[in-house]
């Protein structure tokens, strides 16, 4: 049997020939086995093969004695939501998320929407799924559970209705599930949503959700200027990720959203620790310290930023490729809170959403993640660090290399998955600068590689 839809952090794979309803039936025995779950949420997204294996799924936790709570069609964040609110001993989402359509795959967490990955349980789950399976001396049972209502008042939680005024909003669901949560908290806000593919479709008619790649953007971008928006936003299939837009139709980077909902989230809690990950740090750690709380550095990566918030009880987690984790949601990860965040910073200050980035970006002119094939990642990044570290004022190993001197840093690391390094540079208040280091390393980079 085929095991390659697992990976480090969760599975993925072509459907059937990765993943199908046989292996999804032994999938949930093996959860079992190895977590001694008793009670489980199960939720999908909008593939087409998503029921199908859902309903294989959930007859494997039965066959070995697991109550089965079906929330049905949903985004990840819900089945962490229900998870931990309804205290359960587990959860898993069918999802690709933002794979290509003919793909799926699972998401799992144990007590507490704590996640299961390749060093916790994982592992272990795929290598039982080749062993026999006695069904349970009794067997499961199943019933369909309806979160939304409690979720979207968790979701409301989060702002303060009182100083929410009317804008206009698009929000583009790239026809994932997305729409439906929208369609609920509509109902709650004074905001004008104008809704760009947003009827969830597996067939994905505008291609697979996945606001990461430039060609997916144009839509809501046209859709910011062509309505006089506030703001645009737009999800990954399951959104657990969420991209914003500013009233001009500019794409914002990640990792100063970081900065900004780390602003705004001390600004109504008071002082508190938030966890970042180590690729661009500087924009963050300077307005974390500005609104009295503690930056803290994380390795990359869901499983790592979560076990780090909950290690230090930090408030707020954010990452630069869109991921946002909250310590009042199960310290998961959320798209939905984000942009009701910055919706309700926009409503308080009255500042358009370029007028609080554009500030920022030019503090710390930032490259962007930048990927490169190298035939030999290590290597290259050994004689990166030794050339560089000369004269450093910082060398850091918390992800990859980071070198920091007193105008400029950048972050070297190894993808876990394919032989690319990925770079981020940035400086203090210096484009010029930030664009000269980030060609001379690309350079150095390519001259190692050869």
């Amino acid at each position: 049997m085929d095991l390659s839809c697992f990976k480090a952090y969760d599975l993925r794979g072509s459907v059937p020939e990765q993943l199908n309803p046989i292996l999804a039936e032994k999938i949930g025995r093996a959860y079992v086995a190895v977590t001694g779950a008793k009670k489980v949420i199960v939720g999908y997204d909008i593939r087409l093969s998503s029921p199908e294996i859902t309903e294989a799924l959930n007859s494997g936790l039965m066959a070995a004695g697991a109550d089965v709570y079906d929330i049905g069609l949903c985004g990840t964040e819900q089945v962490y939501f229900a998870t931990s609110h309804y205290d359960m001993d587990g959860g898993i989402m069918v999802t690709a998320s933002h794979n290509p359509k003919n793909h799926n795959g699972m998401k799992m967490v144990g007590p507490g929407s704590r996640p299961i990955s390749s060093d916790n349980g994982l592992n272990d789950i795929r290598d039982r799924v080749l062993e026999p399976f006695d069904n349970a001396p009794k067997q499961g049972s199943y019933q369909s559970l309806n979160v939304m209502a409690a979720y979207i008042d968790h979701l409301l939680g989060y702002v303060d209705a009182a100083t929410l005024k009317p804008m206009t909003i698009v929000c583009n669901a790239g026809n994932g599930g997305a729409g439906l949560v929208i369609d609920e908290l509509e109902q709650h806000l004074p905001f004008n949503f104008v809704k760009v593919h947003h009827e969830p479709d597996g067939h994905f008619p505008n291609g697979v959700p996945n606001p990461i790649l430039p060609e997916n953007r144009t839509a809501t971008a046209d859709a910011v200027k062509e309505h006089g928006a506030a703001m645009g936003i737009a999800w990954d299939g399951d959104y657990d990720r969420c991209f914003f837009f500013d009233e001009n139709g500019r794409f914002i980077e990640g990792y100063y959203i970081v900065g900004l909902l780390a602003d705004q989230f001390l600004r109504k809690t008071g002082p508190g620790k938030v966890i970042h990950d180590p690729r661009l740090i500087w924009n963050t750690q300077d307005l974390v310290r500005a609104a009295g709380g503690e930056a803290i550095e994380s390795k990359t990566g869901h499983a790592f930023i979560k076990q780090r918030m909950r290690d230090e009880d930090a408030i707020y987690g954010g990452e630069m490729s869109a991921h946002h984790y909250f310590r009042d949601f199960a310290y998961c990860d959320s798209g939905m809170i984000p942009w009701l965040l910055i919706a309700e910073r926009l409503c308080q200050s009255g500042q358009t959403l370029s007028s609080l980035i554009d500030a920022r970006i030019e503090a710390y002119p930032a490259s962007g993640e930048i990927n490169r094939t190298i035939n030999d990642p290590a290597k290259v990044i050994a004689a990166i660090e030794k050339k560089y570290s000369v004269g450093a004022k910082r060398i850091s190993f918390v992800d990859g290399l980071s070198i920091e001197f007193d105008n400029w840093r950048f972050n070297l690391r190894m993808s876990n998955t394919e032989p690319v390094v990925r770079l981020n540079v940035e400086s203090r208040a210096d484009t010029a600068l930030m664009e000269e280091k980030t060609k001379e390393l690309l350079e150095e980079m390519e001259k190692l590689n050869a």
